[in-house]
């Protein structure tokens, strides 16, 4: 997700405005408000009868989009996971559908910044890392009850590390002399628990808590959620646009666009197709990453990856 809304572009900012194709008079979904920024982008581009709908589930985000875009009438502001957006868009008037949508996974930078939410191993804070601090389970809790075997296949899963199984050894004989709920104590417990030397470049806890993050937010299931609303969701023509940070979101997508944008099996190859079974997508052009100038001025933007599809007339 993008950095602060002063200072820094949201990430990949001009490919997302291209891919859009903003109307003037068009109906947008921002589903990651963030700080704003992608949001303020596409109101540049809307005339008086435009429509945006900004979706957060971080009460940080509300408030600081109600900040940024008080007074305009076009942008509609809602706090809620956007796994249920469906639910969303008909509540805030969007029923009729959306002519683009963006989604931009990950952590922002200010949650990033914020040592207090608990989601950064180099700021020590309280092991929290919800996107939502007022609903869930905080990660310290989790890691409190979860067994080895748990804290094993989520560290696997959703974070791709190799020693996924000496780092929950390590956390389950660790919680049992004192409590893990500060980030620097779990970050110095994983660094210990690692064999050999660290990547060159890389802090030893980055998977784990990625992985941590990852299973405390529901981010994978909440994601295949808005994505299959969205095809319902967005009118003929309309864009989809999202932004992912590692390789567990980026396949996800590349996956469900290839799929939704091919004759669905059994059909495939047969002379008479049923509309249930054609292609709902067309897939835009290929994915896009940062050039080197964005990377540069925000390093964060180096893992981004975006990919568009576009919604097909039944």
């Amino acid at each position: 997700m993008e950095q602060g809304a002063t200072g820094h572009a949201p990430v990949l900012l001009g490919e997302v405005l291209e891919a859009l194709a903003v109307r003037v008079d068009g109906r947008y979904l921002d589903a990651t408000l963030g700080r704003g920024g992608h949001a303020a982008a596409i109101l540049e581009r809307l005339g008086e009868e435009g429509k945006l709908l900004a979706v957060d589930r971080d009460p940080e985000a509300i408030r600081a989009g109600e900040r940024r875009f008080v007074g305009d009438h076009r942008v509609s502001i809602v706090r809620g996971n956007f796994a249920a957006v469906g639910d969303i868009a008909r509540e805030a008037g969007f029923g009729a559908g959306f002519d683009g949508a963006l989604v931009d996974l990950g952590v922002s930078s200010p949650q990033l910044d914020d040592a207090t939410r608990g989601f950064s191993f180099l700021r020590d804070g309280p092991l929290d890392m919800r996107m939502d601090p007022d609903s869930g389970e905080s990660a310290a809790d989790w890691l409190a009850r979860a067994s080895e075997d748990d804290i094993t296949r989520v560290l696997r899963d959703y974070g791709e590390e190799r020693h996924a199984r000496r780092i929950a050894r390590a956390i389950v004989r660790a919680r049992a002399e004192a409590p893990i709920d500060t980030t620097a104590r779990l970050a110095a417990l994983i660094a210990t628990a690692m064999p050999g030397r660290p990547e060159p470049g890389k802090h030893p806890a980055t998977r784990s808590f990625q992985a941590i993050r990852i299973h405390v937010n529901q981010e994978l299931a909440a994601l295949d959620a808005v994505l299959e609303q969205l095809v319902e969701l967005l009118r003929p023509g309309g864009r989809l646009c999202v932004i992912s940070f590692h390789s567990l979101e980026d396949r996800r997508v590349k996956r469900f666009i290839r799929r939704h944008s091919e004759v669905a099996e059994p059909w495939r190859g047969l002379p008479e197709i049923p509309v249930h079974a054609r292609p709902r997508l067309h897939r835009v052009g290929k994915a896009i990453r940062a050039g080197d100038a964005e990377v540069a001025a925000n390093p964060r933007a180096r893992s981004a990856v975006l990919r568009v599809a576009e919604k097909v007339a039944a």
